[in-house]
């Protein structure tokens, strides 16, 4: 359930480009780790919550939390690579939409439910290309855990989340972005949006086990 988690991820070059299309704002002056403190401890409120909220409820919870600490946009521009250079601004904004939905979803998909998981912050450094690293961990009921590294960036004196790496292995982002290869070649941008959407739609509209 947790060996990936779906808000994603890169450890490629990083650049500005997608600033102008805005993430949330986060609060000024928190730092890496309170921001990802900040997450985590939202997520297991929502995990409490989750079988009353339902899937679709999640997801409306999730939503501002991953967009206050996370630069979905910047995410989304490496993601897609050189097909966002070719993009208008109307595409990138719906591809942005698209792509939030598809990871938000996967999100409320995942976390259905709450055993008495907990979060541990481990320890945060210094990353390449000026990030932060925050280390962390989930400890679930058994015991047994899984390592989550954070990685931030700070943009105009705030900081964001980035990246997500799980169990020290490759960023989800980093296999998205070779899935979102294909599609783009053979179907374009409006293909990729409209498969990440369709995703999402399907993910959102799932019958609980239970009640199947």
């Amino acid at each position: 359930m947790y060996s990936r988690i779906a808000l994603n991820c890169l450890l490629f070059v990083l650049c500005l480009g997608a600033a102008s299309l805005g993430p949330t704002p986060a609060v000024s002056g928190d730092s890496p780790r309170a921001i990802v403190a900040h997450f985590q401890d939202s997520l297991v409120a929502v995990m409490k919550e989750a079988k009353a909220l339902g899937v679709r409820g999640r997801y409306e919870r999730l939503n501002p939390i991953v967009e206050s600490a996370f630069h979905i946009p910047l995410m989304t521009q490496m993601a897609t690579a050189g097909s966002w250079a070719d993009a208008s601004g109307e595409k990138r904004r719906e591809i942005v939409n698209a792509f939030r939905r598809m990871n938000i979803s996967t999100l409320a998909t995942l976390f259905d439910g709450y055993k008495g998981e907990s979060f541990q912050i481990v320890g945060e450094k210094d990353g390449p290309q000026n990030t932060r690293i925050v280390e962390t961990r989930i400890i679930k009921s058994d015991k047994s855990t899984n390592d989550i590294a954070y990685v931030a960036r700070q943009f105009s004196a705030r900081w964001y989340l980035i990246d997500v790496v799980v169990d020290r292995g490759i960023s989800e982002l980093s296999v998205r972005r070779s899935e979102y290869a294909r599609i783009l070649k053979d179907r374009g941008i409006d293909g990729l949006i409209a498969v990440l959407n369709d995703k999402a739609d399907e993910l959102l509209s799932a019958v609980p086990t239970a009640a199947k």
